[in-house]
Order: C-alpha cells, then structure tokens, then sequence
C-alpha cells in the first residue's frame, strides 16, 4: 500500500513538473533570445542558449538615435506610459463600477433584478467581435475614435466581472448585513464598512483580472486608435513586427518588455489573488 501511495505520489509530481516545464519552456527561450546577437535565433536547429549573451536588442528598442538627421526610435516607451494609463484607469474604474454593481445585483431587492441578471448571463454567449462594429460607430459619433476614452470605456462594466463579484457577494450572511440596518447604518455605510472588506481577496483577483486584459487587449485598440504616439504596448509591438519580422531577437525583447510589468504584478498579488480565486467568497 505505501508503495503503491508512493508511486502514485511520483507519477503526479512527474507529470506536474512535465506541464510546468512545457508551459514554462516558450517564456524562458522568449527572454533567452532577447539576449542572442542578432541572427542566432535563425539558426538551424535553434539554440537553447546565447553563445554570448548582449544588450543590443534592448538597447536598439529603447534607445532614441539621431538617422540622417532626425531622431528615431521605436516608441516602445511611450507605448508602455500608454498601457500603463489605460490598464490603470480601466482597473479602477472598472472596480468602481462593477464591485457595487455585483453587490447589488445579489443583496438588494429593486424591480426587474432577476430579468436584467438573465440578460447578463445570455449576453455572455455574444462574441465581443460581433459588437465592435456597431460601437465603434457610435464611438465615432461621440468623438471618441483615437482617443485613451475610446479604449477605456468600452471595459468598464464587464459582464463576468459583474457575476464575479455578485457570485462572491451570494455567501456574505444576509443576517450580517440586517444587524448593520438595524445599528442604523445606511446602504452605503453598509457596502463600504462591511462588504468592501470582505470581498478584499475577490476584488483583488478582480483587479488582476481587468488589468491584464486590459493590457493584453490587441484588437480593440487597434481598431479604434489611429495615432500612433496612442498606441498601446500590443499594438506598437505588431507595429514594429510588420517592419521586422525578421529580426527574432529584437521582436523577443519586446515581447519581454510587454510581458515583465504584468508578471511582476501577478507574483506580487499572487497569495491575493489565489485566495480570491479559489476561495471565491467568504464565509459565514
């Protein structure tokens, strides 16, 4: 039996360190060719590993050169300055809006509740391309085609987000909430002195959530940003792609530079965001 316990033990923590080694594998050879001198990633079959490891893809990327006589770079940069405001503002607003919405949507009582909580859920079955035309219009109507607005709107009162959060609110004891209404305190007091905290490890890992979608989102603001100095850092990396795609190293360090900032934040709120994740609520 303890042998048998044993090799069951082995066979999983085998197979675990198999698809973490296959998921892991493509990120760590992303940041291994971002330091090969150019061309060696062309190579047949490809290195595993720089024979001489170099800054020039990075400093080539970020670097601002003067070529016959005007100042070039790739505005990877100001890409970054970009996602970094519209990933920000779309997370806190994000948060403002649909954490009260959850909230609402699974303790309080006002007509038509269940039916607009129908709509919600039917509406996830949309493909989001499919609404894109028609928004983009009414965008364009409003004046808010190449503009941050454009891009930061339209992720502001997502649907899942909205069930996250109200799925979280469901397991808060009704029973919490009648003392504090009894105490006197209003429905705000009660949201921000009583639910807010408790849904601290949720609205984290919600948080997470919006801000790398927001960050790795591609098609909408490439469809509704024009201006290149606007360009978001998906966007800009593509645009450089379709100039170099050649260059495998080069397109590896930018591919680095898009991927660090959101990897650096998920392992910082990491134990937030698992408690948020698998705990999902709170309990009573």
């Amino acid at each position: 039996m303890a042998v048998t316990r044993r090799a069951r033990a082995i066979l999983a923590n085998t197979l675990i360190a198999g698809i973490t080694l296959l998921t892991t594998l493509p990120l760590v050879w992303m940041v291994l060719v971002s330091f090969m001198p150019r061309g060696a990633s062309s190579a047949f079959p490809p290195p595993l590993w720089p024979s001489h490891w170099t800054l020039d893809n990075y400093h080539e990327l970020l670097a601002r050169r003067l070529i016959d006589g005007a100042w070039f770079d790739y505005r990877i940069m100001p890409a970054l300055w970009n996602s970094v405001i519209v990933a920000t503002a779309s997370t806190l607003l994000g948060l403002l809006l649909t954490v009260p919405a959850g909230y609402a949507f699974a303790k309080l009582r006002f007509r038509g509740r269940e039916r607009l909580l129908q709509l919600l859920i039917a509406s996830l079955v949309v493909p989001g391309q499919i609404a894109m035309l028609p928004l983009f219009l009414i965008f364009k109507e409003l004046g808010l085609v190449n503009s941050y607005a454009g891009v930061i709107l339209p992720s502001l009162a997502g649907i899942f987000a909205v069930l996250f959060v109200r799925q979280a609110t469901l397991s808060i004891p009704d029973e919490m909430l009648d003392a504090a209404r009894l105490d006197g305190a209003s429905e705000a007091r009660i949201f921000v002195s009583v639910v807010l905290p408790l849904l601290a490890p949720v609205t984290v890992t919600l948080a997470v959530f919006l801000f790398l979608g927001s960050w790795n989102d591609f098609l909408w603001p490439l469809i509704v940003l024009a201006d290149q100095h606007k360009y978001t850092l998906p966007v800009a990396v593509a645009a450089i792609g379709r100039e170099h795609a050649a260059d495998g190293e080069l397109m590896m360090a930018a591919a680095v530079v898009t991927t660090l900032p959101v990897l650096l934040i998920f392992l910082a709120l990491q134990r937030y965001y698992i408690t948020g994740l698998l705990g999902g609520s709170v309990k009573g």
